[in-house]
């Protein structure tokens, strides 16, 4: 997305927006420039996506009978150019094409095109994810959504923020909804998460309202406090790992289904954080 924020980019701030501050001191020695780094290349994916859609797709089905796209290789490769170019000692894992293991303590993540069924479909809802891990502790994230014109960034201890095409940076936060019943839910699919999660049917009739906003798309509405809970199942840590520090950083909270934090997979139950307990044990259907 053309124009995307970056936290220092020196203009005077709107009157009702929040400025994205520098990153704590203790977020890692090159973290600034991890996220600009991030934004740079999510600038690049965004032309690429938007080149590639509502156009004629070769399209193949992978073994876990997922789809792949050659804009969606396209835009790994560049984006593991771009970031091994500059810091060959990072290592990356990204959804097409795997691991590559780094000599330092830095990991980056990589989905290039999360939701491709929406992309070869004509769904404007997709985006490219990447994020940034450093000693175990993810410390740079960005989503990027350019057929909506959306973009969401994070980094350790600086808070969460989005920006659409050509407006100010506003800072997330989730919401303070504490019981299921004015609760707003959001999963991939019923189908998917109700054979890990059997509780799933009461929980979502207790709800005040459910939806299926599955991939990034149920993550950035938790982060923006649109819903209060998200609940996945099939889940890789190319997917997660750049919603999770989105959520967290706007207030959130991040685990596998046993409470464990995690962004590995493949289950995940994200919330604004007083749900969290109490969706934990109704979704294993704990009496």
């Amino acid at each position: 997305m053309n124009g995307a924020p970056e936290p220092n980019a020196g203009e005077a701030p709107e009157p009702t927006a929040e400025r994205a501050p520098e990153p704590v001191s203790d977020a890692g020695p090159d973290t600034q420039a991890w996220l600009e780094l991030a934004l740079a290349v999510c600038d690049e994916a965004d032309a690429l996506a938007l080149g590639g859609f509502r156009r004629d797709l070769h399209i193949r089905t992978k073994p876990d009978r997922s789809l792949v796209t050659q804009v969606d290789e396209a835009i790994e490769r560049h984006v593991r150019e771009r970031i091994l170019a500059a810091y060959p000692d990072h290592g990356l894992v990204g959804e097409e094409y795997g691991e590559e293991a780094g000599a330092g303590a830095t990991r980056w993540y990589v989905d290039p095109i999360d939701a491709t069924h929406n992309f070869v479909r004509g769904v404007p809802v997709f985006a490219t994810l990447v994020a940034a891990e450093h000693q175990g502790r993810l410390q740079v994230a960005v989503v990027s959504a350019p057929a909506l014109g959306q973009r969401w960034f994070a980094h350790r201890g600086g808070g969460a923020w989005a920006r659409a095409a050509g407006g100010p940076a506003r800072r997330l936060r989730t919401s303070a909804v504490g019981r299921i019943e004015d609760a707003s839910l959001a999963y991939s699919s019923p189908a998917s998460v109700e054979p890990r999660a059997p509780g799933l049917r009461e929980v979502l009739a207790r709800a005040w309202r459910d939806r299926g906003f599955g991939d990034f798309w149920g993550y950035a509405l938790l982060a923006e406090g649109a819903v209060d809970a998200m609940v996945e199942v099939g889940i890789h840590s190319w997917d997660l790992a750049a919603p999770t520090l989105l959520v967290e950083e706007a207030g959130g909270r991040v685990t596998d289904f046993r409470g464990r934090p995690s962004f590995a997979g493949p289950t995940v139950l994200a919330s604004n954080g007083p749900l969290h307990e109490e969706l934990l044990r109704d979704l294993r259907g704990v009496p």
